[in-house]
């Protein structure tokens, strides 16, 4: 029987995979890279190892038939691809940050590569060996959020993108976000990436307002597995290029992107309402109404652009890859 194991790095980075064991029909596990991983999956079997690290002597003891891995750096590294087929997926699939780019310099080492949508898969093939096999597969994490109804219960979710990595607008937005929602009728998720809840400058940004929050009723600070779980439950996201935001496209709700980031290279992917900062107002008025049609028109255009499938089927075409990758 073949047996498929996922390489897993971040314990937040779990969420694809997941999606995309559940169409697996065959033996599957995963492996930390990291030790900050280890215990990171209740639905998908660990296999215990000494050293996370030892990435490359970890994989060997273990023989997969293919291993899954949505890693970026320092891929050259290891040498195990040399034996597995390796399938490479991104976590998400950020819009504004450069990620295709990013991606485009582990293809040399994979036999097969998962894109989100047909703007990134367009540029894989383009960097990409003639052997490499490239498919646009969706983002399998969204699949819970296509038809989702929107449950019209007056909650906010604020998840912007990193502040250390990523220079978004955490750093910059996030007491103003707590205080524009404190004491109003509607309920805020306050969603930090977790790279912003464990270090960097933005560690003391989170706990500045985790303190703040607790003396509020109707903030929260959001503790949910996964980004897909407070989407399904909001009405509204305000973030700014996260990769939230284009699983987020997949609800059709509004959304508002913050433009105070802190990277002077990158602009702010206008696809929903723009603005520098927060109010209350601009709030109420879309969900009370909806996005204006020329917002509606702007995302429209993006979807189209971006090429993501948005029927729910991401994580079955990416499993069918995988097994076939596998066989």
């Amino acid at each position: 029987m073949e047996m498929i194991l996922y390489a897993i790095e971040r314990p937040f980075m779990r969420k694809t995979f997941e999606a995309i064991d559940r169409h697996v029909d065959v033996e599957s596990a995963y492996v930390p890279v990291r030790a900050d991983a280890r215990g990171c999956s209740d639905r998908i079997e660990e296999v215990e190892v000494d050293d996370p690290g030892a990435v490359d002597q970890n994989i060997r003891a273990i023989d997969p038939d293919v291993v899954v891995y949505n890693h970026r750096f320092g891929i050259e590294r290891f040498t195990f691809y040399e034996e597995y087929p390796l399938v490479h997926i991104r976590h998400g699939a950020s819009i504004g940050r450069g990620e295709i780019a990013v991606t485009t310099t582990v293809l040399e080492h994979v036999t097969a590569a998962l894109a989100p949508g047909e703007r990134w898969a367009t540029a894989y093939r383009e960097a990409a060996p003639p052997d490499v096999r490239v498919d646009v597969v969706g983002i399998p994490e969204a699949d819970v959020l296509v038809d989702s109804p929107p449950p019209r219960e007056r909650r906010v979710l604020y998840a912007p993108t990193n502040y250390m990595v990523g220079r978004g607008a955490y750093a910059n937005t996030a007491r103003s976000v707590v205080e524009c929602f404190a004491d109003t009728e509607y309920e805020l998720l306050f969603r930090p990436h977790s790279t912003d809840r464990r270090e960097g400058p933005g560690l003391a940004v989170t706990r500045a307002c985790r303190d703040r929050i607790a003396k509020l009723s109707n903030v929260v600070f959001d503790t949910t597995t996964t980004p897909a779980e407070s989407m399904r439950r909001s009405d509204v996201l305000i973030s700014d290029y996260s990769g939230s935001i284009a699983e987020w496209l997949h609800t059709g709700r509004p959304l508002i992107q913050l433009t105070d980031i802190d990277a002077p290279d990158r602009e702010v992917p206008r696809i929903g309402t723009t603005t520098a900062a927060i109010d209350i107002e601009l709030v109420d008025d879309l969900y009370h109404n909806g996005e204006p049609e020329a917002i509606e028109r702007r995302r429209a255009a993006w979807l189209a652009d971006l090429g993501i499938p948005m029927d729910g089927r991401a994580g079955e075409r990416a499993a069918s890859v995988v097994m076939r990758c596998a066989a």
